[in-house]
């Protein structure tokens, strides 16, 4: 064996002992891993990102924090550092696909918007208004999973996961939430 060889075995056997701790809730361990990985996945993060640095910085965060919380998940079938790099690359796409359709919508909504404008530029604001007024006051639940679905992409599955209902409440709290938004918007006076 080459000391080249000898160095990099060692290497993976102090990083396993260093994932074991961390998966035990040791922030040192984890904060060694970090150290040890977080120019690799930032340069991934800036090149996904197209040159962003901002956002990148936000990725590598993001994935770090996943790590954290997903580090019982890591079997050990493959490196960590593999594992965190697929982590870090479903960071990034996924938040592109909520970018994406955040963006989607916003065109739409001021299309929408534009078609309705006739020499009024104060009716895009008053319908700003109207909307956020009735998201406001909407109950809790119907809210969170409204921002949560339409304005901030997540799924359905993953809003569940993160409040703590049955996906079958996620889509039912959606499905009540719309119809009292556009309730309130028809209606806005409550007559």
């Amino acid at each position: 064996m080459t000391s080249w060889q000898h160095d990099k075995n060692e290497l993976s056997a102090t990083e396993t002992r260093w994932v074991e701790k961390a998966q035990d809730g040791d922030r040192l361990a984890f904060e060694k891993l970090y150290r040890s990985h977080c120019d690799r996945i930032y340069a991934l993060c800036w090149r996904m990102c197209g040159g962003d640095k901002g956002l990148a910085e936000d990725m590598v965060q993001e994935a770090f924090v996943r790590a954290w919380n997903k580090l019982d998940l890591f079997r050990g079938d493959s490196k960590f550092g593999t594992w965190l790099h697929r982590l870090a690359v479903n960071v990034v796409l996924s938040d592109r696909r909520i970018r994406v359709k955040r963006l989607q919508r916003e065109r739409e909504l001021v299309d929408d918007v534009e078609r309705t404008l006739v020499g009024d530029r104060d009716v895009f604001a008053g319908l700003r208004d109207d909307l956020e007024a009735a998201i406001a006051g909407l109950p809790e639940r119907a809210r969170t999973v409204l921002v949560l679905y339409d304005i901030e992409g997540y799924q359905h599955n993953e809003i569940a996961e993160m409040t703590g209902m049955a996906v079958g409440s996620s889509k039912a709290q959606l499905h009540r939430a719309r119809k009292l938004v556009r309730d309130i918007l028809k209606d806005p006076e409550g007559s």
